[in-house]
């Protein structure tokens, strides 16, 4: 019971103090008559828009989740074989890498790019997915479907089911391998989406950045089967001359189909910041030289700040007893690993921020929303440190008597404590005038029966007066 109501508490004294930052921003910026838009923004008048072929394109940031650049990044459109980037996310979730698959006639006849493999041919799981993510094998594709699934369609459901997970809006799955199906799209956004949660395994990252894998000797094949990587910013595969290589590219994945044009998915590491790049519908070797435009202009004008290090607004010491007298603790902490995506040429006190309470996870007790130039630049969560609030050794009360104490104590409220005094006062004042009241009445009825008296006596002298006149 402690806790809830301590986390409570600290929530509201965590919106308490963003709101005054808030109010003080907001009321600087009125007498100042800034524009915001136009001081801190980034436009193309400040630096080079990058250049773009590609019907589609967008730069992702992992870190924050945030969105640097689109172009059309929410239009429906073929992925053709990056489509394998969500089949190796369900193969490393599903399955085991030591595996032995043992291939169908199916698998095997599937056409366009191939690993070559035969029927009744006996390899791994790894080797399938190495063949899979560098030779862009639609028969491994195939093989690994029936593998997990034991068919192309069910396969496709845990493909659907992941994409509505992750929260991809327009996208939906027919295949393992990105085959030309009218019931086979997705947008850029939520490929970067899919790219980011493959990005997150360390197997998938180990695959898309090896750049040469031989498979050994199977059943069916006597000689060894050697993989390069067709990803022409990472190796030179296509490019003997190696212009499209980028220094700071760590993988990806390449397609083509006649229907979907050149698709390309890319990440890149470069100063703390790790992006992903999503260009479709282009002509070869566009994919290429949008994907390095893109990350230059994303490198060059963005960076990352960590929100922990940086927000000033909000104050780690909001603390509780935790049961030492000699050791206070903060109860709720920000997310040391959370960033927010800014242009270079604008700082972390530049941003706005807005708090949003959570009660459903135990752990996090609510997030700060990030935004500049009225566009969501990331976000970060509110964690509790757990920190177990304790009573004392010496605590005559039981815990149950401690926490009704609490919630007594919680639902008292401060118009009631007013309206209370205020009676007091009332009948303060009440009592004062009844005790006058009483006091005075005593000495009016003396009064009057002092002079009943005097008339009395005035009445008997001069009835005694009568007498002796009568007398004489």
């Amino acid at each position: 019971m402690k806790i809830k109501i301590l986390k409570k508490i600290s929530i509201i004294i965590l919106l308490i103090i963003c709101l005054f930052f808030n109010m003080v921003k907001a009321n600087t910026e009125d007498e100042e008559d800034i524009n915001i838009n136009e001081i801190l923004q980034v436009t193309s008048a400040e630096v080079d828009m990058p250049k773009t072929s590609s019907r589609i394109a967008l730069i992702y940031d992992r870190a924050s989740g945030e969105v640097i650049y689109e172009k059309n990044g929410y239009r429906k459109a073929k992925m053709a074989s990056t489509t394998k980037i969500m089949t190796s996310l369900i193969v490393l979730e599903k399955g085991n890498l030591s595996d032995t698959v043992t291939v169908s006639k199916k698998a095997a006849g599937t056409g366009g790019s191939r690993l070559g493999l035969k029927t009744n041919d006996k390899i791994t799981v790894n080797d399938l997915l190495m063949g899979l993510m560098l030779e862009s094998g639609n028969d491994a594709a195939i093989a690994l479907a029936e593998h997990i699934s034991g068919g192309v369609e069910k396969f496709a459901d845990l493909m659907n089911a992941k994409a509505k997970e992750l929260g991809c809006t327009n996208t939906h799955f027919a295949n393992p391998h990105g085959l030309q199906d009218e019931n086979h799209y997705t947008t850029a956004h939520d490929m970067a989406l899919i790219a980011q949660a493959a990005y997150q395994n360390e197997t998938f990252r180990i695959i898309i950045g090896t750049k040469m894998y031989t498979i050994p000797p199977t059943n069916k094949h006597a000689e060894e089967t050697v993989l390069r990587n067709h990803h022409d910013m990472l190796c030179t595969y296509h490019n003997a001359n190696r212009k499209y290589l980028y220094p700071y590219c760590v993988g990806g994945k390449t397609g083509y189909t006649a229907a979907a044009n050149s698709t390309l998915v890319t990440y890149a590491e470069k100063d703390g910041m790790t992006l992903i790049c999503v260009v479709m519908d282009t002509q070869s070797p566009n994919q290429f030289i949008d994907t390095v435009n893109l990350f230059d202009y994303a490198f060059d004008n963005f960076q990352v700040l960590n929100v922990a290090e940086n927000d000033t607004n909000y104050s780690a010491e909001t603390t509780v007893d935790n049961g030492n007298l000699d050791n206070i603790a903060p109860f709720v902490e920000l997310d040391k690993d959370a960033v927010i995506v800014l242009p270079k040429t604008a700082e972390f006190s530049d941003t706005s921020s807005s708090v949003e309470y959570n009660d459903s996870d135990p752990e996090i007790a609510g997030s700060i929303t990030y935004t500049y130039a009225g566009r969501n630049v990331g976000k970060a969560d509110i964690k509790t440190t757990g920190v177990v609030v304790e009573g004392y050794a010496f605590d005559n009360e039981s815990t149950e008597e401690e926490e009704q104490e609490a919630v007594s104590t919680v639902q008292v409220r401060p118009i009631v404590v007013v309206l209370l005094i205020v009676a007091v006062i009332l009948l303060g004042v009440l009592l004062f005038f009844l005790k006058r009241f009483y006091d005075n009445y005593y000495i009016i009825k003396h009064n009057r029966a002092v002079r009943r008296d005097r008339k009395d006596q005035k009445r008997r002298i001069r009835k005694k007066r009568r007498r002796r006149r009568r007398w004489r």
